[in-house]
């Protein structure tokens, strides 16, 4: 069942009289329940393209539907409302409050969510239960990875989105992240959105939309990608 479609969405930012095309009449789309991969170089348009997603910016031109709703001209307190119930955000950096213990760092979402799952429950889902009174300071970046994780499913969103969620880990750690996601994609039914330059994760996806120069150069349906423990790291 399609999820999210792209239909000629461009992003145009301008300075003095220089304009500049971070997204040029894209045009894709998603089903539901996918493991999805953007991979491109720098400066591709790939982070653009996450935000716009994310209705953390909106489309200069074009339209975009995500679970039959139109998100591209809405008011920013509507785009909040999306945000709350539609995605959660995974970043390179964690982003955890750092005077609030694991469990506390989850659960804030029940602040926001309009349907928030049981905050322990998600940290058990990451492996964590042990951690609850923990601080982030006294978590290793995986960890800190996995609560971050956690903290986005509590939210219970339709769509997952990573921002090179593995840059920041080795390759062991990496691996066990990228396999929760996998989890959360397979047997739970989100939609998983992963932005990297990474080409070994892209083995592991669905789908891989590739970016450059703000543009989409293929998108391309896997019909067996790889599992975490299948790529060479």
């Amino acid at each position: 069942m399609e999820i999210v479609k792209f239909e000629k969405v461009s992003k145009i930012y301008t300075s003095g009289e220089h304009e500049l095309r971070a997204l040029d009449k894209v045009d894709f789309t998603l089903d539901e329940g996918k493991f999805v991969v953007i991979l491109g170089p720098s400066g591709a348009g790939k982070s653009t393209l996450l935000n716009l997603l994310g209705g953390l910016d909106s489309p200069s031109e074009g339209t975009i539907t995500v679970n039959g709703n139109d998100i591209s001209e809405l008011t920013d307190n509507e785009l909040a409302n999306y945000r709350a119930s539609t995605v959660g955000f995974v970043f390179q950096f964690y982003n955890l409050i750092p005077t609030l213990t694991v469990f506390e760092n989850v659960n804030l979402v029940s602040q926001i969510a309009t349907k928030p799952l049981d905050a322990k429950e998600m940290i058990a889902q990451v492996g964590l239960s042990d951690h609850l009174n923990n601080f982030p300071s006294e978590l290793s970046g995986g960890e800190q990875q996995r609560i971050s994780i956690a903290r986005a499913l509590a939210k219970n969103p339709k769509i997952l989105l990573c921002d090179e969620p593995t840059g920041a880990l080795d390759s062991e750690t990496g691996v066990m992240v990228l396999k929760l996601l996998l989890k959360m994609a397979k047997e739970y039914g989100k939609t998983i959105v992963i932005v990297t330059h990474n080409q070994n994760i892209a083995k592991m996806a669905d789908v891989v939309i590739r970016v450059k120069n703000g543009k989409i150069r293929s998108v391309e349906n896997q019909k067996n990608p790889l599992s975490a423990d299948e790529v060479e790291w």
